[in-house]
Parts: structure tokens; sequence; C-alpha cells
């Protein structure tokens, strides 16, 4: 009986891995992990991962190596290419999660902000999505709206720059 258990129990692990390597696709995530625990000393630990497509994964890392290329080139041009990375701007909201950006409460309703928009302290800027729970991401900062970095309905990693506020 126990082996029946066991190959049941790997069968479910089977479609709960499948069922989380959907998730990756459906939702443009990288990574998942996952510890299902059966038991004491029972339990599934899964990690799901898939290369990255998109490019504003690691900002700094992909910025790095632009500063070297045109210094070579230009050595004028270099401290305007590193300045151009808005995650390292100092009015740059970041994303506090990975999932999804809308930048309205609903579809067809005006945006929450727009370029040019003076904001308050705590005003709702836009809206992440993750795990189906909508994330009202405020304004850290009075301000004006100066860039939208991202585009409505688009994925968003952990720390990846949403807008400048400045």
């Amino acid at each position: 009986m126990t082996d029946d258990r066991n190959e049941e129990t790997r069968a479910q692990d089977v479609a709960f891995i499948k069922a989380l390597a959907e998730m990756l696709r459906d939702n443009d995530l990288t990574e998942v992990h996952v510890k299902r625990q059966y038991g004491e000393q029972d339990w599934l630990n899964a990690r799901v991962a898939r290369q990255a497509a998109v490019v504003h994964a690691a900002p700094a890392a992909v910025a790095a190596p632009a500063p070297v290329a045109v210094a070579a080139a230009a050595p004028a041009a270099a401290p305007a290419a590193a300045s151009e990375d808005p995650a390292q701007a100092p009015g740059a909201v970041t994303s506090p999660m990975v999932g999804t950006v809308y930048l309205q409460a609903e579809p067809g309703t005006p945006s929450f902000v727009s370029v040019g928009d003076k904001v308050k302290e705590g005003q709702t800027l836009l809206i992440v999505e993750a795990m189906k729970t909508m994330n009202q991401i405020p304004a850290p900062r009075a301000g004006t709206v100066k860039r939208i970095l991202v585009e409505d309905g688009a994925p968003v990693e952990y720390g990846a720059p949403l807008m400048i506020i400045e």
C-alpha cells in the first residue's frame, strides 16, 4: 500500500510541477520556489525556473557594460550613458514585487497618474497584480511624475523601475 501512495504522490507532484511551469509561462515569471509538506519526513521542495527574456530583470547589470563599450568609442559619452539607467535615478519608484503592472484601476478608466502630474506622498501611482492580488503602489514622496517607465499590462520583476518622481 505504501508503494501505491508513493506512486500517487509522485504523480501529484509531477502535476503540481507542471502547473508551476504553466504559471511561470502564463505570468511571464522567471522563477518559483515552493515547499510542500506532507508529513514530518515527507515533503516536496520544488524550484522551477526559466531563463529571463525580460531585460529589466537586473537593470544595473544590463546597463553596466554599456559605459565601458561607449567609453572605448567616445569617452565623453560614458557619463551620460551611465546616468540614463532609470533604476539609478534619485526619484525612481521601483516594484516591490514580481507581477503585472496596471496604470489604471480597471480597463477604460483614467490612469492613476500621467507624466507631469503633481502627486502627494501616499497617493496611488499604479497597481501591481501578484497572484491575483491587486497591490496599490503609493508615491514614496510628493513631487512631479517625470517619466512612466512601464506599459499597462506589462510584467515586472522585483526592483524594476516603474516611474520617476522628482
